[in-house]
C-alpha cells in the first residue's frame, strides 16, 4: 500500500517539482529570464522510457525597486524616477524518456519586455527633463537543450532519488535589439535609434553550459523535501555589442540559483501544496573566461508559497516567489574603479517585489504509463 502511495505521490509531484522551480530573472540584475531545471527544463522522476512531457510556463513580474548592495533606494520610487520593467515571459518545455533513468530536454522561450524610464529620454530631474517613455524588446529568447540521468531507478522503492544534469544554452536570442530614445544629443532635441538596455535584451549572444543537481526525499508519506542547484558557465566574455553610451560591451554573464522546499501531499487527490526558499542572480565574475563588459550582477532571496494540481494526464502549477532580500553587488568594472581611484564604486540596479509563475504540463506515451495509471487507480480504489 505505502509502495502505490509513493508512486501515485512521487509521480506527481516530480513532474509538478519540474514547472515550479524555474529561474526567473527578477529585473536588471538576473539578465536572463528563461527557465532552468535540470539543464533548464525539468525534474522527470519517474519519466520511463518513451514517454513524454511536455509543458507551457508563463512567468510574469514588474521590477522597479532601486537598490545598492543591499540598501534600497527608496527616494526613486517617491520621487517617480525609477526604472520600471514589465517582463512577460513564456516557454514551451519538452522532455523525453530515453530510458526510465536517462531523459533529453529542450525549451523554446519567448519573451516581451518594455522598460520606462526617465534618465535614458533626457535625463531624471531636477537636471534632466523628467520624461518618462518606454522601449520595448520581445521575440525568441535563448533556446536550451540538454539532457539528466536518475542515481537510482525509479521503478526500485525508494523513497528519494536525485538526478545531475548537463546542458547548453544557445545565443538564439536577438542580443542587439533597437528602439527609439528620445531627447537625444547635447541639446536634447533629437530622437534616435540606440540598443535597449541589457535588461530586456531577448538574449545574452553567449553560449552556455548549464549544470545542476536535483532531487526529492520522502519524509512521511504526505511531505516530500525537494532541492535543484543549477549554474549557468557562460563561455562568451562580452557579446560584441556596444551600450547605448558607447563606453563598454555587453557582458554574457553566468548566472545561478538554488531552492529547497517542502511539498504536503493532502488528502484530496492530486492537491499538492508547496513551501520554499530560493535564492538566484548574476556573479560579478565568471567561472572560466573573463568578466569584462557591462552587466548589474548581484541576487535575490525569495520565500516561494505553491498550489500543484494534477487531474489524469495534466499537471497545473502556481508559485510566486516573494522576494525577502536583495543585494545589487559590486560588478567587476566597479571593483576596477574602487581599486584605481580608492573610491568605493557601486551600481544600482532594480529588483521586483515578486513575480507569479504559472504552467500547464501533459504527460503522454511509454511503455510504463499504463502500469503507473492502474497503480494510481488501485490507491484511489483503497482510499475511497
Amino acid at each position: 500500500m505505502y509502495f502505490n502511495y509513493f508512486k501515485l505521490s512521487l509521480l506527481t509531484l516530480g513532474l509538478l517539482f519540474c514547472f515550479s522551480t524555474e529561474i526567473f530573472a527578477q529585473g536588471c540584475v538576473a539578465i536572463r529570464g528563461g527557465s532552468s531545471c535540470s539543464t533548464g527544463f525539468g525534474n522527470v522522476f519517474n519519466l520511463s522510457k518513451g514517454e513524454v512531457l511536455a509543458g507551457i510556463n508563463y512567468r510574469r513580474f514588474k521590477s522597479f525597486r532601486h537598490f545598492r548592495g543591499d540598501h534600497e533606494e527608496p527616494h526613486r520610487v517617491e520621487d517617480g524616477t525609477e526604472v520600471i520593467n514589465y517582463s512577460n515571459l513564456l516557454d514551451f518545455n519538452v522532455t523525453y524518456g530515453i530510458t526510465n533513468r536517462l531523459y533529453a530536454t529542450a525549451t523554446l522561450p519567448f519573451v516581451h519586455f518594455d522598460r520606462s524610464s526617465m534618465y535614458e529620454h533626457g535625463g531624471n530631474p531636477p537636471n534632466g527633463l523628467g520624461e518618462r517613455h518606454y522601449t520595448t524588446a520581445y521575440g525568441l529568447a535563448d533556446i536550451r537543450i540538454g539532457a539528466g540521468y536518475w542515481l537510482f531507478d525509479p521503478i526500485e522503492n525508494h523513497t528519494y532519488n536525485y538526478a545531475i544534469g548537463l546542458g547548453f544554452k544557445l545565443p538564439t536570442g536577438k542580443h542587439d535589439y533597437t528602439d527609439t530614445f528620445y531627447n537625444q544629443g547635447p541639446d536634447r532635441n533629437e530622437t534616435r535609434e540606440a540598443v535597449v538596455d541589457q535588461s530586456i535584451q531577448p538574449g545574452d549572444g553567449g553560449f552556455g553550459i548549464t549544470l545542476d543537481f536535483q532531487g526529492n526525499h520522502f519524509v512521511s508519506d504526505h511531505f516530500v523535501l525537494s532541492t535543484f542547484l543549477f549554474y549557468m558557465l557562460n563561455v562568451t566574455e562580452t557579446n560584441g555589442v556596444l551600450t547605448r553610451n558607447g563606453n563598454s560591451e555587453f557582458s554574457s554573464p553566468d548566472q545561478f540559483a538554488a531552492l529547497l522546499g517542502v511539498t504536503y501531499i493532502s488528502n484530496i487527490k492530486g492537491l499538492g501544496i508547496y513551501f520554499g526558499g530560493r535564492v538566484e542572480g548574476v556573479p560579478s565574475s565568471d567561472l572560466i573566461g573573463g568578466s569584462e563588459g557591462y552587466r548589474r550582477p548581484g541576487y535575490a532571496v525569495s520565500l516561494e508559497p505553491g498550489v500543484n494540481y494534477a487531474k489524469n494526464k495534466f499537471i497545473f502549477n502556481l508559485t510566486v516567489p516573494i522576494a525577502i532580500y536583495r543585494n545589487r553587488i559590486q560588478s567587476y568594472s566597479d571593483k576596477l574603479i574602487t581599486q584605481q581611484t580608492g573610491e568605493y564604486r557601486i551600481g544600482d540596479a532594480a529588483f521586483a517585489d515578486y513575480l507569479v509563475n504559472f504552467s500547464i504540463a501533459y504527460r503522454f506515451g511509454g511503455k510504463k504509463h499504463k502500469e503507473i495509471e492502474s497503480d494510481q487507480l488501485e490507491f484511489i480504489n483503497d482510499n475511497d
